[in-house]
C-alpha cells in the first residue's frame, strides 16, 4: 500500500510537471502576442492623434480598439491558465499521496516542503486572480514551480521516513503551513518587484524617445500600478512570515525548552522578517518608491530563496531536517 501511494504520487508529480511545462509554453506565446499587440498599439496612436485633431467621433472608437485583447493572446492565456489549474490539481494529489503514504503532514523534509510550498504558491496565483488580474505573472509562476519540483526530485527527495521526535507536535502543521503561505505571497511579490523594474526601464527609455525595449510590457500594467501590488502582496505575506516566527519559537519552547537559541535557521528567519519589515516600512513613511523600494522587494525574497536552500542543507543545526 506505501508503495502503490508512493508510486502513484510520483507518477502524479511527473504529470503535473509536464502540464505546467506545456502552460508554461502557452503563456510565452501569450508574451510574443502581446509584443504584436503594442507595435500595432503605437501604430494605431498617430492614426488617433490625426483624427483628434479633425474632430471626429470616431477619435474614440480608433483609441479604445488597440487596447482591447485579441482572441489570439486570449486565447493562449486562457489555455495556459487551464493548463495550469490542471497542473495544480496533479500538484496536489501528488502532495496529498504523500501525505497519506506517510501518514503525516507531507513536509517533513527539503523534498516533501519543497512539494508542498511550490503547491501552495500555485494556489495563491490561482486564487489571487478572484480579486485581481494577475494571469501575466503565469510564465514566472510555471517557470520556477517545474524548475523548484525538477530540482527537488533530482536533489533532495528521500524515501518516506518516520517523523523525528521534535517534529512529532501540531506545531509542525502551524508553523510549516504559515511559511509556505508566506512563501506564495512573496514569490508573487518578487515577480511583480522583477516586472516592476523592466517596465520603469521601458518606460525611461519611451519618454527618452531611446526605441521602446520588451514591447510585451506595453500591454502590462505600469511601474506604479506593478509597484503597488507588489507591496500588497508582500504585507499579506510578511503577516504570515511573522507568525512562522512566532509559532517557531512558541514550538521551540516546547520542544527544546527556550523560545530563542540563534540557530542559523532561526536567524535566517529572522533576517527575512527585518528585511520585509525594513521595506514595508520605508515604503509606507521613508516615501522609499520606484526602483529602490522593487530592489529592496527582490534582496528580501533572494534571502528566502537562501533560507529554504543553502540554509536547509550545508547549516548543520536543529533546524537540519533536509533529510539528506
Amino acid at each position: 500500500m506505501l508503495d502503490s501511494l508512493e508510486l502513484n504520487s510520483t507518477l502524479a508529480l511527473y504529470s503535473a510537471m509536464i502540464v505546467y511545462a506545456i502552460a508554461f509554453v502557452f503563456y510565452a506565446v501569450d508574451l510574443a502576442n502581446r509584443s504584436g499587440d503594442a507595435t500595432r498599439l503605437a501604430a494605431a496612436q498617430p492614426a488617433a492623434a490625426e483624427q483628434s485633431a479633425g474632430g471626429g467621433v470616431a477619435t474614440l472608437t480608433r483609441t479604445a480598439a488597440p487596447t482591447e485583447a485579441p482572441g489570439r493572446r486570449s486565447r493562449s492565456l486562457r489555455i495556459g491558465f487551464s493548463l495550469t489549474v490542471l497542473g495544480f490539481l496533479l500538484h496536489l494529489a501528488a502532495t496529498i499521496m504523500r501525505g497519506i503514504g506517510a501518514g503525516r503532514v507531507p513536509w517533513s523534509n527539503m523534498y516533501e516542503f519543497a512539494l508542498t510550498a511550490t503547491c501552495a504558491i500555485v494556489l495563491i496565483f490561482l486564487l489571487v486572480q478572484i480579486f485581481v488580474d494577475l494571469r501575466f505573472l503565469g510564465t514566472l509562476v510555471t517557470g520556477l514551480t517545474v524548475l523548484f519540483l525538477g530540482l527537488a526530485k533530482v536533489n533532495f527527495y528521500v524515501a518516506i521516513v518516520p517523523l523525528p521526535p521534535a517534529l512529532q507536535s501540531y506545531w509542525l502543521v502551524i508553523h510549516i503551513l504559515v511559511a509556505v503561505l508566506a512563501t506564495g505571497f512573496l514569490t508573487l511579490s518578487f515577480g511583480l518587484s522583477v516586472l516592476q523594474l523592466l517596465q520603469t526601464r521601458r518606460e525611461n527609455r519611451v519618454m527618452a524617445g531611446s526605441g521602446e525595449p520588451m514591447k510585451f510590457l506595453a500591454t502590462f500594467p505600469n511601474s506604479t500600478r506593478l509597484e503597488d501590488l507588489s507591496y500588497r502582496m508582500a504585507i499579506i505575506g510578511f503577516v504570515f512570515w511573522s507568525f512562522t516566527l512566532i509559532a517557531g519559537s512558541i514550538w521551540a519552547e516546547s520542544a527544546w525548552s527556550r523560545y530563542w537559541g540563534w540557530d542559523t535557521k532561526e536567524v535566517w528567519t529572522f533576517v527575512i522578517w527585518v528585511l520585509y519589515a525594513g521595506f514595508i516600512h520605508a515604503r509606507a513613511t521613508r516615501g522609499w518608491r520606484g526602483t529602490r523600494s522593487a530592489w529592496l522587494s527582490i534582496i528580501a525574497y533572494a534571502a528566502v530563496l537562501f533560507n529554504f536552500t543553502i540554509v536547509n542543507v550545508f547549516f548543520k543545526g536543529l533546524h537540519a531536517y533536509s533529510g539528506l
